[in-house]
């Protein structure tokens, strides 16, 4: 029987985007559920979401209040219940294609496990932005140096800690502990990996960064809550 994915997707005030962003997810040929995590929209995003429910099949999650990325995500989580599952941004950064992709990679890997007798094995796949290619901005330097101090702090070779594309175990759950409520959820992730010995594989994917005035939500002084987060997991 082939392996489900959980795919959770935090959203926030994407009222320009939502409509074209989430068809593709939606249209994905592979065996899937898909959380939509509203995360207190004061646009028209949530009425977006729910008219999409007419078409698609997903669950749908309202939180009234704004809490935080990482917050939207521990709640999908809670709903899971898929063998996998990755984090999705619905702001079109990234391909859903490579989600389909990265899920294939993992399905093969497994299968080569057991053909090898190496199921006690625990990885876990990135979907790079910066393995094939990179490119010369704020954003790529910040990402950069933080995963350099990642690789620094926790004997790892990554090349995008930053990633949203993360295909996890749902198993990994049950070692992994997610404290983080806003954009620090994702360091917070693979420092936990880390300490529980996951070896973490990457393979490139496609990526179009948006700007600020595109509606993009990451902040400088997010950079330095992950450089505290990860000097914080390192030594808890």
């Amino acid at each position: 029987m082939r392996p489900v994915l959980s795919i959770i997707i935090p959203v926030y005030n994407e009222e320009e985007i939502v409509a074209q962003s989430l068809p593709p997810i939606f249209n994905l040929k592979m065996i899937k559920q898909i959380i939509i995590v509203n995360d207190g929209s004061t646009d028209k995003t949530l009425k977006i979401i729910k008219d999409l429910k007419s078409q698609y099949n997903f669950t749908l999650i309202n939180q009234d209040l704004n809490r935080g990325k990482g917050a939207a995500v521990k709640r999908g989580l809670e709903e899971i219940r898929g063998d996998y599952f990755i984090i999705y941004d619905a702001d079109s950064e990234y391909n859903a294609s490579d989600i389909a992709m990265m899920f294939d990679y993992i399905i093969q890997e497994k299968e080569k496990q057991l053909a090898e007798n190496n199921i006690s094995k625990k990885f876990v796949l990135y979907g790079s932005r910066f393995l094939e290619k990179s490119e010369l901005s704020f954003h790529y330097i910040v990402n950069t140096f933080l995963t350099k101090l990642t690789n620094f702090l926790f004997s790892s070779k990554l090349t995008d800690m930053e990633t949203c594309l993360k295909m996890i175990p749902s198993s990994a759950l049950n070692e992994i502990k997610l404290n983080g409520e806003g954009f620090e959820i994702e360091p917070i992730i693979t420092a936990q990996l880390l300490k529980n010995n996951y070896v973490i594989k990457e393979v490139p994917v496609s990526y179009n960064r948006r700007s600020y005035q595109d509606g993009k939500k990451i902040k400088a002084k997010d950079g330095f809550i992950a450089v505290f987060t990860l000097f914080k997991e390192k030594f808890n």
